[in-house]
């Protein structure tokens, strides 16, 4: 079964104004809510019979901004597609979740963190191998025990090995704040169907790092607790008959935290795996580094193809925007 009102956009939606950073002008967008509303009878979502929630992954001016410190590119071109998505589907969509990366200076991937022995920091997108901690060329400000442990646990992943990553979503700062022209799309869809926009940080510990919105890359330091896997944010999301993920990056954060989705979905109710439904064209992966030779673990677009093609075998949809939603 499936129903529209009206695949309008708003007026106050620019699309040449996604990648800018402004004031999101919520009286603004809450009185054409309304209007919007009244004019075509559109039901609370809490009257839904099939629940869809639209789940975006760190849909944030850190990653969507042209000039941001961790801009991927096409991610403009992706939020676009994303809103008016989302404005089409408005009254499909029974509530939006979006998570929010969300660090602070003194992280343990960022350049703050380590020194050489001349007291130098390292460059963005540094490697930290086991080995360059053992050895002492990179040296951590604080915590040396569980910074190793940390080094040794994440490579024994097979993963990664830990990356310094330029400064980015920092919590008070503007990078942090979710695209403003999304942010409107959020405030327009709360008002129309009545629904609270649901908000979930991640990365907040100084320790870990944190791809996936549904667990730490590394659970226990020193014999204390750093993270955990997400049990209640992951219910709450298999609590809806179908969740539309989209966001960025696709060979990163997207990436694992579909890879959780998928291994505890397996772990749980394999059935579950048909409520997930990809919007492969509401994401981009990080661009390769320019090496050559290129090492398979930094061919970012080919590693995000191979997820895909992963996550269709294990059951989950991968759609794009302009597919109706059909239910």
């Amino acid at each position: 079964m499936s129903h529209s009102t009206s695949h309008s956009t708003p007026s106050f939606y620019d699309p040449a104004e996604v990648g800018s950073i402004y004031l999101e002008r919520a009286a603004l967008v809450a009185n054409e809510a309304l209007a919007y509303r009244q004019k075509h009878g559109v039901r609370p979502s809490g009257q839904d019979k099939f629940r869809v929630a639209a789940f975006g992954i760190d849909c944030q001016v850190g990653f969507c901004a042209p000039g941001a410190s961790l801009f991927v590119p096409g991610a403009v071109a992706d939020t676009c597609r994303t809103i008016e998505w989302l404005y089409a589907n408005i009254d499909r969509i029974t509530g939006l979740c979006f998570s929010m990366d969300t660090h602070r200076v003194f992280q343990i991937f960022h350049p703050a963190w380590w020194v050489d022995k001349d007291g130098h920091h390292p460059a963005p997108l540094t490697a930290i191998p086991l080995d360059d901690v053992r050895s002492g060329r990179w040296l951590p400000i604080a915590h040396p025990k569980e910074c190793l442990e940390y080094c040794q646990r994440l490579e024994a992943t097979g993963k990664y090995v830990l990356t310094i990553w330029p400064y980015h979503t920092l919590l008070g700062g503007v990078s942090h704040a979710l695209v403003p022209a999304l942010m409107e799309a959020a405030i327009f869809h709360s008002i129309v169907r009545r629904h609270q926009t649901h908000f979930e940080t991640k990365g907040t510990h100084a320790m870990t790092e944190n791809y996936s919105v549904l667990s730490p890359e590394v659970k226990e330091l020193g014999g204390q607790v750093v993270g955990a896997f997400n049990t209640s944010f992951f219910k709450m999301l298999m609590e809806y008959d179908r969740v539309y993920v989209f966001g960025q990056a696709k060979s990163h954060c997207v990436l694992s935290t579909l890879r959780d989705l998928k291994e505890q979905i397996h772990a749980t109710d394999p059935s579950m795996a048909q409520k997930v439904w990809i919007l492969e064209d509401a994401m981009s992966p990080v661009p390769a580094p320019p090496l050559d030779p290129l090492p398979a673990e930094l061919n970012f677009p080919v590693i995000a193809e191979r997820a895909m093609s992963e996550f269709r075998q294990a059951g989950f949809h991968v759609v794009r925007t302009m597919d109706a939603i059909v239910y």
